[in-house]
């Protein structure tokens, strides 16, 4: 249908027709989904009508290309004008084949991989039915605490604005939705700013200046519509003092006035109706008439818009022309992903055997695991010696919990673990599992065990971490170090006096005290996917050469949160030649910068960095900067580098960070081997906003700095004229 068609169908459609499109609901609820689909509990509570159901446009949560397929066709069938159904699901990190958790992925730095491993979550996801992912997820965070890092890629807006744009063409190709059947549309979350809460807890509070805002939170979401993404979820918390989902000058103003965004914009699960708790809604109806004046085109799980738009509009208080707008959105929607010609879309239940965790997506899974694990510390234990006696011990050892939240339809048991994976790698005998046991506590028989393996092994190896529920969305914490008895086990290996590697299995940045101080190796494997036991092994044996670095920085401890490299400098700097110095910025019980920083990852080679030069000592508009470096590898091991341009802007008419990212290359160097990589820096990589909100650049001295994490770099310094 062209637009035309499509707004001729429009006009058939009655009022209550029109607002029921604007419902989605959870699949449960439909007929052929695998239940009676009749209304009962918490459903008819919330005001959900059978009749709502039979005419809601979208459906959330079903997956499988035989249901999808049943509830489409019933769902045809008394559709009074042949309008189909979209489903959408929280496809994260994969579909049935598990990716690294985003975090992760960021800290691979390989934007190729991310697209890759959106392009087969997109693949799997289509040929079961799924229309719509709620991903990428793109909301910057400086706050561990908060559970929900693990789907951001990080600290950084230009390496999430890259990452966001890798994941929107993984998903929906480009310009393919309707005649290629493997993709499907993005939907870029949270909007707005969601990963600032106050506190790091979930669903609280964001308040930051409107050029905060513009400056670091909303550049990825931009990235995302750039690159074409059809949809926008709105976020669960306020900003500036008016929640999101019924925020105008967010929405009209900015998302849909000045960055022009014309496609489909959903609530998150029943925030249209959590306004009323956030104190901005007196009751449904109002905040039906907030959200719809605000631009939410559908509103998920809370009737608030089938029950009281109708009504609005009646009265005369909203005008139809605004569901009207909402309602178009939709079927223009549905029309570019082909559903009006095809309902069934690319739902194949044949096909989806041959394709879901098919042995070329698990590949692509051990790559990107391969590239997202971390050397956090070595002194020389890693890789472990082949003649080497090796106990493994600790809650991940025989764990698969390693998938992490939101796998979608991912099965633990389908994921290769790390006690199978060393077992298959290594002579026989050499390995020596402890019993598993549980992250926050040990049984007598248990810590027994560990300790046997230990005392008859020559390196420790504990597989340690969070279990899988201890981050993720309504997962904040306060303390982020490890369990207790976790932190007690290593110090209780540690009087064997034998070499201990740590790998960690985690969905957040960590409190390491207790763990990097006292073992001798620690490599950050987050949650790895299925078959991140495979990729871990390799590490660890040396078959891999680790290469990721760190997306967010490591806290020295919870009291430093938020910690990130790209802070401001304050008046009273703290000079590191003085720090007896008491009146400036500093803490009187521990050092001021991260534990580990932001671009920070070891290899089991080294790289040197020298010959920095620049093309010009003077740039302008009309004369980008080149920027050469000359980066060796100096061991004895062929390696993968990512080289990192950083720009500070030494004056500005608002203070500028000590340190922005513009820019990063991957180099794969043999021992011994020399390669110069090349930046071009340009007048618009320097604008920022000002005071005013201009966004420009002011001319003056910068300094520019080049190396291998936010830390340990190369300087030199051009001016702009």
């Amino acid at each position: 249908m062209d637009n035309q068609q499509l707004t001729a169908l429009l006009q058939q459609m009655t009022l209550e027709e029109k607002t029921a499109q604007l419902l989605q609901l959870t699949a449960h609820l439909h007929e052929g989904a695998g239940s009676e689909g009749q209304v009962t509990g918490p459903m008819e509570e919330m005001g959900i009508t059978e009749q709502m159901v039979a005419a809601s446009g979208s459906v959330l949560g079903l997956s499988g290309a035989k249901d999808i397929i049943q509830v489409q066709k019933s769902y045809m069938e008394h559709s009074r004008l042949g309008i189909p159904l979209m489903f959408m699901a929280d496809v994260v990190h994969g579909f049935k084949t598990i990716f690294p958790i985003p975090l992760a992925m960021g800290c691979s730095w390989d934007l190729q991989l991310a697209e890759k491993s959106a392009a087969i979550a997109a693949k799997e996801s289509a040929v079961s039915g799924i229309h719509v992912t709620f991903a990428p997820m793109v909301d910057l965070v400086r706050d561990p605490r908060w559970g929900r890092v693990m789907e951001t890629t990080g600290e950084d807006p230009y390496l999430n604005s890259m990452f966001a744009r890798a994941f929107v063409r993984g998903y929906q190709g480009k310009d393919e939705l309707k005649e290629n059947t493997d993709r499907m549309a993005a939907c870029v979350k949270h909007f707005a700013a969601y990963g600032a809460p106050e506190g790091g807890r979930e669903y609280n509070t964001v308040d930051m200046s409107e050029r905060q805002l513009r400056e670091y939170y909303l550049p990825a979401y931009k990235a995302a519509l750039d690159e074409g993404c059809e949809m926008v979820m709105s976020s669960f918390n306020t900003v500036d003092g008016i929640p999101a989902t019924g925020n105008e000058q967010l929405m009209r103003g900015i998302l849909r006035g000045e960055w022009g965004f014309d496609g489909v914009l959903i609530s998150d699960w029943a925030s249209i109706r959590e306004m009323i708790a956030h104190g901005a809604a007196a009751d449904d109806r109002e905040a039906a008439y907030r959200a719809m004046r605000a631009g939410v085109d559908i509103e998920m799980m809370t009737p608030c818009y089938v029950r009281h738009l109708p009504e609005l509009v009646q009265s005369g208080q909203l005008a139809e022309t605004l569901i009207d707008e909402a309602v178009l959105r939709i079927l223009q929607l549905k029309e570019k992903l082909g559903l009006f010609d095809n309902p069934l879309r690319g739902a194949d239940p044949e096909r989806e055997g041959e394709v879901l965790f098919c042995a070329e997506h698990r590949q692509a899974s051990y790559d990107l695991a391969a590239k997202s694990c971390v050397l956090l510390k070595n002194e020389g234990v890693l890789p472990l010696k082949p003649h080497h006696k090796v106990a493994l011990i600790g809650p991940f050892a025989d764990s698969d919990d390693i998938l992490g939240w939101w796998s979608c339809v991912g099965v633990k048991e389908d994921a290769t673990k790390l006690s199978t994976a060393l077992a298959e790698r290594m002579q026989e005998g050499a390995l020596l599992v402890a019993a598993g046991c549980s992250p926050h506590q040990m049984s007598a028989e248990q810590l027994s065990s560990a300790l046997e393996a230990a005392q008859s092994a020559d390196v420790i190896v504990l597989a340690l971490g969070e279990d899988s529920a201890m981050s993720g969305e309504g997962a904040s914490r306060t303390d982020i170090r490890l369990p207790e008895a976790q932190l007690a086990l290593i110090k209780q290996l540690k009087t064997f006096g034998k070499p201990i590697a740590t790998v960690l299995f985690n969905g957040r940045p960590l409190d390491l005290h207790g763990v990097l101080d006292e073992v001798d190796a620690v490599l950050e494997a987050w949650y790895p996917g299925s078959e991140g036991g495979a990729a871990v092994a390799d590490i660890l044996l040396g078959h891999v050469n680790p290469s990721g670095k760190l997306t967010m920085s490591f806290p020295q401890s919870v009291g430093q949160v938020p910690v990130y490299y790209n802070h401001f400098n304050t008046g009273r700097p703290l000079d590191p030649l003085k720090l007896e110095e008491r009146y400036v910025s500093k803490y009187i019980d521990s050092a001021n910068e991260p534990l580990l920083p932001f671009g920070f990852g070891l290899s089991y080679t080294t790289f040197a960095y020298s010959e920095l030069a620049l093309s010009s000592k003077e740039m302008s508009a009309a004369q980008p900067l080149f920027i050469r470096v000359n980066v060796t590898n100096t061991g004895l091991t062929a390696g993968v580098e990512t080289v990192q341009l950083y720009v500070r802007d030494v004056t500005g008419e608002v203070v500028r960070p000590l340190r922005e990212l513009k820019g990063f290359e991957q180099l794969e160097l043999a021992p011994g081997e020399s390669r110069v990589v090349t930046f071009q820096l340009t007048e618009e990589q320097l604008r920022y906003h000002h005071s005013d909100l201009r966004f420009t650049s002011d001319p003056g001295t910068f300094h520019l700095y080049v190396g291998g994490n936010s830390r340990d770099t190369l300087m030199s310094s051009f001016t702009l004229m």
